[in-house]
């Protein structure tokens, strides 16, 4: 319903006179009026949502996932460090293997050979012997080989060190001269001083007239 000032002031009447108020009147209603149409509603604050929660089944497979995964793990590195060690006896097994068969070549192989008294030169029968040392050489690559010259109980200790020397150079010359490079030989004189026997006769001091390998 309009009231009656509005009334008036709109269609006329004897509200007439009071032209002023009423016009002021009419203006605070329609400005509430407006002011209410255009007030925005004030947002309802919603509480948060809860975080979302995994079921039980849920839970528990993931937890079994990450139990076989970890399990998984386990085995995949117990099987890498027992193949690994695996190899590793194999491979000693292999060196092992090859250490036994190169000291049995070895232990047939190098054979001393004999000189005649105050010589150093390589005796005709003796010649088949190196040749059987160089083929052993050739076939172990890697074997290396000390030659130790020995003489007799007789003559002076400076000069039988000395022939020793010249005994063992002359044998490795010989070797060298079949095939094996001279690295692969060291040289050492031992003199009268580690001889085979004692007896103070040439069948004794013929034994120790020699050269003697050692694998090395």
């Amino acid at each position: 319903m309009v009231p009656e000032p509005l009334t008036a002031l709109l269609f006329g009447g004897p509200m007439t006179r009071s032209l002023p108020t009423s016009v002021a009147l009419a203006a605070g209603f329609i400005l509430l009026g407006v002011s209410s149409a255009c007030k925005k509603p004030e947002a309802v604050q919603q509480p948060p949502s809860p975080p979302l929660q995994q079921s039980q089944p849920q839970k528990e497979i993931d937890a079994k996932a990450a139990a076989d995964r970890l399990a998984a793990e386990t085995a995949r590195r117990q099987q890498e460090e027992l193949e690994a060690r695996q190899r590793a006896e194999q491979a000693k097994a292999l060196e092992l293997s090859q250490q036994q068969a190169l000291r049995r070549s070895a232990a047939e192989a190098l054979k001393d050979i004999h000189f005649d008294y105050d010589k150093s030169e390589i005796k005709a029968e003796d010649k088949g012997q190196l040749q059987k040392i160089s083929e052993f050489m050739k076939a172990y690559p890697t074997a290396n080989v000390e030659i130790q010259g020995h003489c007799d109980e007789r003559g002076t200790n400076e000069y039988n060190l000395a022939l020793g020397n010249l005994r063992a150079s002359t044998t490795m010359r010989f070797l060298v001269a079949l095939g094996t490079p001279e690295r692969r030989f060291t040289l050492l004189s031992y003199g009268k001083e580690k001889p085979l026997c004692t007896e103070g006769n040439e069948a004794c001091w013929s034994r120790n007239r020699r050269a003697h390998f050692e694998l090395k």
